[in-house]
Formats: C-alpha cells, sequence, structure tokens
C-alpha cells in the first residue's frame, strides 16, 4: 500500500494567525480587515482564511461595525495562574473537534525528558484509541507518533533513545534495524504526515504530524482499524491541514 500525502504547511499559517493577532491586540477598540491587511502585509484572501480560522477558535470577535477584537480564548489564554489549564482546555476541544471531523481517534503526543509520552487524546465509541499492547515509550521505532517526533530529534538523541528502547519486532512490518530506520526518518518531509501501516499492531492504520512550539518536540497522530486504510490518506492530509489551531494554542 503506497500513500503519500501530500505535503502542507500548517507553520506558516501559525504564524501569519500570530501576527493577526499581534495586530487586533494593538487596537483595543477594534480593527477592521482592512487595516489587519495593511499592517500584516498578508494578501486579503488569505487573511480571510485566517480570520475565519480564529472566530472559529474564538481567538478574535467580530463586533457590530465589522471591526475585529480580541476573543475569549485569547483572553483566557493570557490570564496568569489559569494559563496552563485554559491552554489543555482549548487543545482538547481542537482533539475533540478533529476526532469529528476526520472521524478517527486522534493523540497529542511529546517527547519529554527522553521519553515518548500520550499528554491528551480525542476517542469515541465509534472512533476508538488503539489499544495499547506494548508501551508506546518502549515503541518508537514502530508508531507513527513515536517515529514523527524521533524525526525531531539530532542524530545523538535518537541513538540515545534507542539504546533504551531496542527495536523490537511487533509485527511482521515493523523496522528494526537501526540503520535502516535512521535512513527513513533522515528521509521524512517535515511537512509530509508520518505513517504506520500495521508496523505497531496488527489491524491499525496510523499517521502523525510534528507539532513542535519553541524548543518542545511534540506531535498530533491519528488511528484508523485496517478496514479504513482507504481513508487513511485523507484523514493524514485533513491532519495536517487542521494542525494550526492546536499548534497556535502551544505558541501563544
Amino acid at each position: 500500500m503506497a500513500l503519500k500525502p501530500e505535503p502542507t504547511a500548517p507553520f506558516h499559517s501559525v504564524q501569519y494567525a500570530l501576527r493577526v493577532l499581534e495586530t487586533v491586540a494593538r487596537h483595543s477598540g477594534g480593527v477592521t480587515e482592512v487595516q489587519i491587511a495593511r499592517e500584516t502585509g498578508l494578501p486579503v484572501g488569505h487573511l480571510a482564511h485566517l480570520l475565519l480560522m480564529l472566530r472559529r477558535e474564538d481567538y478574535v470577535e467580530r463586533v457590530g461595525d465589522g471591526a475585529y477584537i480580541i476573543g475569549e480564548s485569547l483572553v483566557l489564554l493570557g490570564s496568569g495562574g489559569d494559563r496552563g489549564k485554559a491552554v489543555e482546555r482549548k487543545l482538547q476541544q481542537s482533539l475533540f473537534a478533529l476526532r469529528d471531523s476526520i472521524g478517527a481517534a486522534v493523540y497529542l503526543s511529546r517527547y519529554i525528558d527522553g521519553e515518548v509520552r500520550i499528554t491528551q487524546y480525542a476517542d469515541g465509541p465509534g472512533t476508538p484509541k488503539v489499544n495499547e499492547w506494548v508501551d508506546f515509550r518502549a515503541a518508537a521505532h514502530a508508531s507513527a507518533l513515536g517515529k514523527c517526533l524521533l524525526t525531531q530529534l539530532d542524530h545523538d538523541d535518537r541513538r540515545g533513545h534507542l539504546s533504551r528502547h531496542k527495536t523490537a519486532r511487533l509485527t511482521s512490518r515493523t523496522i528494526t534495524n537501526e540503520k535502516v530506520l535512521f535512513r527513513k526518518l533522515d528521509a521524512q518531509p517535515a511537512t509530509v504526515p508520518v505513517l504506520d501501516l500495521q508496523e505497531y499492531a496488527v489491524g491499525t492504520v496510523c499517521a502523525a504530524v510534528p507539532i513542535t512550539a519553541g524548543h518542545s518536540v511534540g506531535c498530533l497522530a491519528l488511528s484508523l482499524p485496517l478496514a479504513h486504510a482507504h481513508r487513511l490518506r485523507q484523514a493524514a492530509e485533513t491532519l495536517n491541514r487542521k494542525a494550526a489551531p492546536l499548534l497556535l494554542s502551544m505558541a501563544l
């Protein structure tokens, strides 16, 4: 099964979105779309798309005269001691929305203190999460989210990780040769989803895209039962395209 999702770039959207938010925040009394375009230098068509996303995520609000002001989500994320909980709630809401729009279980994973950790996820009766039959911390070489995290590490950190967690064969498709694994990781384009085609578990396919804010290493992933493997390409592309709101929450 050859699946090659088309590359997209949520990172550029986030950079532009931050520019828009900075502009809106400077104008406490509200600012028009024309003025935002003038101050950010963004094309009107691109700006309209960003403003729709920012309104949907409650980062900006459009008031009666058509001007934009900062929205409730942005206020909450900037509210001092409550910021950590506010970010977590916002990320969870985004995961629920992704689960429903993609029709798959979705996961937010980070590489913390040399270990793979799933920090949040969203599943449901029709979108069951992966049965963690082998601890994900020991299966980075086989899972989409693990490989996605490893691609963001330098050579020494990858070697260090695999010295702690050997490349055990989990299925007949698992890559156990470190040289082969490293070649695949090095060849993985940053803007193309990483795939797991029954490498971690028979009967399950997965995809993951990097979600990196500052120096933290993270990724957004999805899983589907093998019976839905025909949807993996489209689901992975949607995951990549809709990663921007989560990345934005982490970057603010």
